[in-house]
């Protein structure tokens, strides 16, 4: 009789080579995201040693994979998000996304325009991304002072300086995209 447990442990190696090959990562390379040897990458691969969780999170994290891919998990079932918001510094953010790292998303609500707390021009390492779904919104980026509406997005580097809100006493609602330093949300088909 088959083993379930084992079934899952010896299809590990082969996807862990696919994801390195894929990504045209050496095992060097992997061992250096990873903290794990090189020996211990290939001896994973090859099937000559079950993997622990100590190691596979590493490795997710590196691939930029749910740990779920790893051991070829079944699916849960309800792949929805459940919408928790959060109330920051006087705006509500909800979460779009439930994945760590890469781009996340966020519905952000401004409150209006007279009531919101006063914020200073900030600034932080990463890239933002903005689309107006609702109300104006009145995005200062370094001197410049910009005024978007319904259907206006803009795209920026969040080291420069910058500050976003409700341009009028009605809430402000956005679909935000932030990603990590160099990290640019690309929409559409790319340019050759």
């Amino acid at each position: 009789m088959d083993d379930p447990v084992e079934d899952v442990l010896a299809g590990v190696g082969p996807r862990l080579r696919a994801l390195r090959r894929a990504r045209g990562t050496t095992l060097a390379e992997l061992a250096g995201e990873t903290g794990l040897t090189a020996s211990t990458l290939s001896r994973l691969e090859n099937g000559r040693l079950h993997p622990t969780l100590e190691q596979l999170l590493p490795l997710a994290r590196a691939h930029g994979v749910p740990l779920d891919d790893l051991v070829a998990a079944p699916p849960t079932g309800d792949p929805r998000i459940h919408l928790r918001p959060v109330r920051r510094s006087g705006l509500v953010l909800v979460p779009l996304t439930r994945r760590a790292g890469g781009i996340q998303a966020y519905k952000v609500v401004y409150p209006p325009a007279g009531r919101a707390v006063t914020r200073k021009l900030q600034t932080h390492e990463g890239y933002e991304w903005f689309y107006v779904l609702n109300g104006k919104v009145r995005f200062v980026l370094g001197e410049q002072e910009y005024l978007l509406g319904v259907g206006e997005a803009a795209e920026f580097d969040t080291r420069i300086p910058h500050n976003i809100g409700s341009a009028d006493s009605r809430p402000a609602e956005l679909l935000t995209l932030f990603g990590p330093q160099g990290e640019h949300a690309h929409l559409g088909p790319s340019k050759p």
